[in-house]
């Protein structure tokens, strides 16, 4: 298999390089997280460089690309920890894109890809864990208009968004719906999270809604499969840059006269880290390149690729605070950051043990080995 990027890949891992670099550094973000966990200006800056529209086809006004440019935009956004929910942008464009009638279509496409709206996925409910087809939310039909009946916990930048694209059950059937933020009957809290971004309780009531198909459940899965595999490309960034902020401070560190990373224990730690972390990129590639493949085989492949990342991100995270000692928890210095990121990447879309469970679940007549 080729693992080589085209340029145009390379070109656009570049930008969001230069962009993280330049204009995305760790005072920004901690200003971005004392003011709420959520920048509009940096949100607009993202849309600047087309990434609102990586998912957008051409002919609504984006740039119609794929998943592997999907991962290679999510590795480097990993590398500054950008708050701004990107992750929502991709899955909510795409689900729209493929699902949603013409009209809304129309309506909404190109305003996502110029980063007018901001749509996210408010999908999660108390009680259902990371079941994602246990649903409560009620929907109901008077002539041609529905009504919307739910409360969404842990929504994305919930109340900043613009509209949200809410599972519901609709005369016995999972279907999907768009609800505008600002519409009658919708309410949201907003607060921080673990990480330093921003999410919100939001409740429906009575709201009115706008189907976006019918056929929630399977939509709703492809949703939660593109999810899963930004989550994981931004985690590789993540533990990237985690692995060599640690093996910078072990170059500085002295300890009875002596860098620290001359000490051979410490250097079999880093070794097992690069290793976990190469083990957590080969799957992130695996997720990105199954996405377009049938739908059993992709909800397979999204398991499989998510416990690999759940091991990997607890592993390098924690070896990263406890090489560095005591600093590694202080919130002044980055690597408390990127730990606490990990920690929210490892629970977002089913953590660890639910998709070992589904890896189990899926398991064939072989039990996992492969002729």
């Amino acid at each position: 298999m080729d693992f080589d990027f085209t340029d145009d890949q390379e070109q656009l891992r570049d930008a969001v390089r230069k962009w993280v670099d330049k204009g995305y550094d760790f005072e920004r973000r901690r200003g971005i997280t004392q003011a709420g966990g959520f920048s509009k200006e940096a949100y607009e800056e993202l849309a600047g460089l087309g990434l609102a529209g990586l998912y957008v086809p051409e002919d609504d006004g984006g740039l119609g690309m794929g998943p592997v440019e999907g991962m290679v935009v999510m590795e480097e956004l990993g590398h500054g920890m950008v708050l701004e929910p990107l992750v929502q942008t991709l899955v909510t464009s795409r689900v729209l894109a493929s699902y949603a009638p013409d009209a809304v279509r129309a309506e909404w496409l190109p305003k996502i890809a110029s980063g007018e709206s901001l749509l996210v996925l408010a999908y999660q409910e108390r009680g259902a864990r990371y079941k994602f087809e246990k649903c409560e939310a009620k929907a109901s039909q008077v002539a041609e208009k529905w009504a919307l009946n739910a409360t969404k916990s842990i929504v994305a930048a919930g109340d900043h968004a613009d509209a949200f694209i809410v599972p519901a059950m609709a005369n016995g059937k999972m279907a999907l719906f768009l609800v505008e933020r600002t519409a009658a009957g919708v309410s949201t809290r907003g607060y921080l999270t673990q990480d330093g971004a921003r999410a919100a309780e939001v409740t429906f009531n009575n709201a009115p809604a706008t189907l976006v198909t019918l056929d929630g459940l399977t939509a709703l899965a492809h949703a939660m499969d593109i999810g899963i595999a930004a989550t994981c490309a931004e985690a590789v960034g993540v533990m990237d840059k985690t692995l060599a902020v640690t093996v910078e401070y072990m170059n500085t560190r002295k300890q009875f006269g002596v860098a620290i990373s001359s000490f051979q224990a410490l250097r079999h730690r880093i070794a097992d880290m690069k290793m976990q972390l190469e083990l957590a990129r080969s799957m992130s590639y695996y997720a990105s390149l199954k996405l377009n493949a049938p739908t059993e085989e992709r909800r397979r492949a999204m398991a499989r690729a998510k416990y690999q990342l759940g091991v990997s991100m607890r592993f390098v995270g924690q070896q990263a605070v406890q090489l560095h000692g005591g600093i590694g928890v202080t919130d002044e210095y980055i690597v408390s950051h990127y730990f606490k990121k990990l920690t929210q990447l490892e629970i977002t879309f089913g953590d660890t043990f639910h998709h070992l469970g589904e890896v189990s679940a899926r398991m064939q007549d072989t039990a996992g080995v492969f002729a």
